[in-house]
């Protein structure tokens, strides 16, 4: 099974050796992996370029501030992502969006925050990586003031409505080890609603760890079993089902891997 792992962190307090968890992903099946960098306090925007660097081929970076740390965001780190969304390895804004369910920031200042890193997706040319929870109206209303129309709507667990309006947007659903879990019945009738070519598949470790794994920490080698399970829904053979997932991924990114 070829497999890309369409989101994940490997920041170090998670994976003090992500070393490990590249070889355990590359022993799994994956071709790929996109790892997502985000802003962790004022000043500190993680690891994710510097692992990446250490994986040349095998790990491609994403640059965003999360909505939960929209309100500790200073100028000077505003600066600071602009000049790493401009940077040519760095393949995507995000994870943006919004957060209702939890409100870590308020909710103005999220919008606010969203609103910037569109600005800056559109001004680099590059595709967002979007986070909504108990927000899918507010996130579609400015994705579409914005003139948003690339990028993954990540960790997607969505209904079927909520599924077409993003799609009717030109975003794809990025599907998580959540569609395994039980009274998902939602989400899967989205997923299968969904056309295949508009899948991507995604671990979101070091959380979300699908069946049979949940409960455990999470690591981008587990997004063989999301994979088994959408092609499931699909109805599809899983080792085409994944390879038409990384195939999606290698488009909307336009990432440098061989499938």
């Amino acid at each position: 099974m070829i497999l890309i792992d369409a989101h994940c962190h490997l920041e170090a307090k998670d994976f003090p050796v992500p070393g490990d968890v590249v070889a355990r992903a590359k022993a799994a099946g994956l071709a790929h992996a996109v790892v997502v960098g985000l802003l962790q306090k004022p000043g500190d925007f993680g690891q994710a370029l510097e692992v990446a660097a250490e994986h040349p081929g095998f790990l491609t970076p994403t640059m965003g501030i999360h909505p939960h740390d929209a309100a500790i965001a200073t100028e000077v780190d505003w600066d600071e992502l602009d000049r790493r969304v401009s940077l040519p390895q760095v393949k995507a804004v995000g994870e943006t969006g919004l957060d209702f369910y939890y409100d870590h920031s308020p909710r103005e200042v999220q919008a606010q925050a969203f609103r910037r890193q569109c600005a800056l997706a559109r001004h680099h040319r590059k595709p967002l990586v979007v986070h909504v929870r108990d927000a899918h109206a507010e996130c579609a209303e400015i994705l579409k003031s914005e003139g948003m129309s690339s990028g993954m709507i990540h960790c997607f667990t969505g209904d079927t409505a909520a599924a077409r309006v993003y799609l009717d947007l030109g975003f794809h659903l990025s599907i998580s080890g959540v569609v395994t879990y039980k009274k998902t019945e939602a989400l899967r009738d989205a997923v299968t609603f969904a056309p295949v070519e508009r899948l991507l598949i995604e671990t979101d470790s070091p959380f979300l760890s699908p069946i049979p794994h949940r409960g455990k920490k999470n690591e981008p080698a587990n997004v063989q079993e999301t994979a088994r399970m959408v092609a499931q829904l699909k109805g599809l053979d899983p080792e085409m089902l994944a390879l038409t997932c990384a195939r999606n991924t290698k488009a909307l990114l336009q990432l440098d891997v061989a499938l």
